[in-house]
Order: C-alpha cells, then structure tokens, then sequence
C-alpha cells in the first residue's frame, strides 16, 4: 500500500486485514510474484515522476503502470526478500525494544515520583518492592501537605523554570550563505522530531557554520539537553546525543544534578496535559517561555534523583545504542536494494531441503 495523495512514495507491506482509504493505490493480485519482493520494488520507483497534481502531490496510476521495472524469477525474488526483510526484521526487533525500555523508565517514574509507591508501603509498614536497602533508605516514611495536595516529607515543590534553565532557539537568515554552507554544526527544528521512534535525536537535516551558530542566543546547546517543541506541534520531546542549536520552535531545558534529563523527560511526558493547556495562539497553538516557566515540579532530594538517574541511564543507553544499530542497518539496506533489484549483486534462490 502507498499514498495517492499528499505523501506520496512511501510503501508499505501489511500483513493483517485493513480498510484503505480513498488516498491509497494498494496491491493483493501480484500475478504470481512475491509480495515482499514488489514491497522494495516499489519503493524504488519515482511516485513524483507520476505526480499529476500541482498544489497537492498525486500518483497518476497511468503514469505508474507504464514504469518498466527488471523482475528476476520468483525464486530470486524471494532470496532478495529474504535479505532485505532480514535487515528490516531486526529494525522492527530494535523499535519494539526501545518501547519496552521507554516503558520501563516511565514505569519507574510513576512508581517513584506520581504515586509514591515506596513512601506509601514505609507508611504502612512494608517494605518497598524491587528496591535495595540503600535504595530504600532514600523515602521518607510519610507524607507532608503542599499547594498540590500530599507530598512526600522532605521533598520540595518548585517551578520549572527555577529548577532547569529554560532557552529559545532562532534561524538565521536563510538566504545568507556563510550561514549554512559547508556547515558543522547540527540545528534542530520540529520537523526532525516528526520521524523520531524514540525520544533520543541523532541527527538533523540542517546544519550551521560558526557564522550560523553566532546569530543564535542560546548557542550550541550541549549533549543531553532536553528538547521539547513549543509549536507545530506542542509536545514533541527528545533528548540530543549530540551538542545542537536549535530554531524558534523548541524551548530546551538546560537540566542538572536538581532534575536530570532523564527525570524531566519523564516529568514532560507525564503533565504533557498540563503543558498544552498553557498554549495560546489562534493560528497554531505555542507554549512560550514565560508559560511554561511557572508550572509546578514536585523535586525529591539530590541523592534521590541521583538514585533514579543511575538506574534509567542504561536503559536510554541501550535505546541510544539500538537505534544507531538500525541507522547502520537502514543505510545497509538501502545500499543493498538497488544493488539486488538490478542484479549487480547476485544471490542465490532460496531453495528447501530435506533429510
């Protein structure tokens, strides 16, 4: 299946029963080819070259059905299949990975920091799950009262932006050369968030020079800065792998030993609710600054936040590590796919045995 309208040249293989829009061409009669095979076949074809539509991209069928393709037999096919598929099998296994993990740090947070799991079983003279000793000794055994109802005694409530530095990016002149060309630095807009699978970002589709970066407030922000998108949309997050600079779009929190990333990472995905209330515009929503600034952050003690970060960390590590493993492996498979369509790489047809 892929789009007729709009984004078109994207294609995918699905495997359950679905309904398709009027905005799709889909295939189930593949005169006797592999359908795995005409999956990456496809997604080497030019759908703009078949474009009929101006303002909004559209695949003339037409046009798309005159397209000569080279199609090896059934039995290379399904060797070609078999490779390619074997790369994007373990891209999905990495995906499906990193959501577990995501799922494990939030799990901890909300454990730790929304519901007070184990302050709650001290109060009633249990002791906590899944933590050590020392872990342990790290709650108190009762609850305080504060502006946004029981806390944990000890903790503090503050406003975000007396916790983490809180900054806006720019763009500089577009139309400026000595901005843009041969440049090094990374520089990061929504748009990059749009495609990411996990809230870690590795890369950008811009980058600045010196010159750029000096027309930019805030600078080059250091590796591990949280980044959350202010507008088109509120809400996107991302850790950066990288020291980046940032476009108008974004507000980076600056994080520390107080509330790491990690901790404020969680912290935004968890009162995203409350973020996008304190959004106004009436083009498109944007939360400024001066909005998000004030909102309330319930803190534990230094020693407590280190405690949580050091166990998060290796699980936004091997987030980190598996999806440059999938970069690696998408790069490969692109390299491959022309290659084996066009038969400048030979394989072998599969083939069954039995003993």
């Amino acid at each position: 299946m892929t789009g007729r309208y709009g984004t078109i040249g994207q294609v995918f293989l699905i495997k359950e029963d679905y309904w398709p829009l009027n905005t799709t061409l889909w295939v189930k009669d593949f005169h006797g080819n592999d359908p795995h095979f005409a999956s990456y076949l496809l997604r080497t074809i030019d759908f703009q070259s078949c474009s009929d539509k101006s303002s909004v991209p559209g695949v003339n069928r037409n046009d798309l059905h005159r397209i000569p393709v080279s199609l090896p037999p059934l039995a290379e096919q399904k060797a070609i299949a078999a490779i390619l598929g074997a790369l994007d099998d373990k891209i999905e296994l990495n995906r499906q990975m990193n959501a577990t993990l995501e799922a494990m740090a939030r799990a901890l947070f909300q454990s730790w920091f929304i519901d007070f799991d184990p302050v709650r079983a001290k109060l009633d003279n249990r002791p906590p799950t899944n933590l050590d000793p020392a872990t342990a000794a790290l709650f108190p055994a009762s609850f305080q009262d504060s502006e946004t109802g029981h806390i944990p005694k000890g903790w503090t409530i503050q406003p975000v932006g007396g916790v983490v530095d809180c900054v806006g990016g720019g763009t500089p002149s577009t139309s400026e050369p000595k901005y843009w060309e041969g440049g090094t630095h990374h520089w990061t807009t929504p748009k990059d968030f749009s495609s990411l699978q996990a809230p870690v970002l590795l890369d950008t589709d811009r980058k600045l020079t010196d010159a750029g970066i000096a027309k930019i407030s805030s600078g080059l922000l250091p590796a591990g800065t949280l980044l959350l998108s202010s507008r088109a949309p509120v809400g996107y997050l991302a850790i950066a792998a990288m020291p980046v600079a940032i476009n108008q779009g974004f507000i980076a929190l600056k994080c520390n030993d107080c509330a790491s990333n990690f901790f404020m990472l969680n912290w935004c995905q968890t009162n995203m609710a409350e973020i996008e209330s304190r959004a106004t515009g009436t083009t498109f929503a944007e939360i400024s600054k001066q909005n998000f600034r004030p909102i309330p952050v319930v803190l534990p003690p230094e020693e407590l936040m280190a405690a949580f970060t050091a166990k998060v960390a290796p699980l936004y590590s091997q987030i980190t590590a598996n999806l440059h493993q999938s970069r690696t492996l998408a790069t490969l498979r692109d390299t491959l796919l022309p290659k084996l369509l066009s038969g400048e790489l030979s394989v072998a047809p599969m083939s069954v045995t039995s003993t």
